[in-house]
């Protein structure tokens, strides 16, 4: 069994110390998030669980406590934008959080922190070339420091549909998906990172030797 936390909210910068006690408990309650009234009791015994995934744009709250999780397999898909508070407040800076990254990487190894490009938007402000710009000095810092890099492009929710209006963000077209794609392979071939892409229905495999 494979645990995942948490795609629903980011468990490791919020709720790291409830996670550990969960661990040294040896389970968890599940609530459906389609159904309040049913909830499942799932064990976290070393013994069943073969893997657990954490997602977060900033794991720092756990740094101290990794060790609690030795008698599991895990990693971490660490997103790391660089994005103002406009898209996301709340964040430490984007120097904090690349020094998080790179001590991650240095306690657990560059094949467990897997760096998530998530999600790629455009309006006024991040424009291609700032796009271009931004990944190009976020690859020179993390270069060495992961094994893989996955983007995706925004997809348009109707739950994010206030958030998109306020930000004025344009909607994708294959052309502009192509000259983004193109330029995110090129950097990170350049500096030795693979790239893969997220739920995606476009196969970018023919732009460069970094795509999986």
């Amino acid at each position: 069994m494979i645990i995942s936390a948490s795609r629903r909210t980011d468990l490791p910068a919020f709720y790291s110390e409830w996670f550990f006690q969960r661990l040294k408990e040896g389970y968890v309650l599940v609530r459906n998030p389609f159904s309040a009234h049913q909830v499942s009791r799932i064990t976290l015994h070393p013994d069943v669980v073969d893997g657990i995934v954490f997602w977060s744009k900033n794991p720092a709250p756990m740094m101290k406590r990794l060790n609690e999780c030795r008698e599991y397999p895990f990693y971490f898909q660490f997103t790391l934008n660089a994005y103002g508070k406009d898209v996301e407040p709340g964040l430490p800076s984007l120097e904090e959080r690349i020094r998080t990254f790179l001590y991650l990487s240095e306690q657990i190894g560059p094949e467990r922190v897997l760096w998530r490009y998530d999600p790629v938007l455009l309006n006024k402000t991040y424009t291609i070339p700032w796009h271009r710009e931004q990944f190009r000095f976020l690859c020179s810092r993390l270069a060495g420091a992961t094994a893989l890099c996955t983007f995706s492009f925004l997809d348009f929710y109707p739950k994010i549909a206030g958030n998109l209006r306020s930000l004025e963000t344009i909607s994708w077209i294959k052309a502009l998906q192509w000259e983004i794609a193109e330029s995110l392979a090129e950097t990170a071939d350049a500096f030795g990172i693979p790239l893969v892409t997220c739920a995606e229905q476009g196969d970018f495999s023919c732009l460069g030797s970094s795509f999986r």
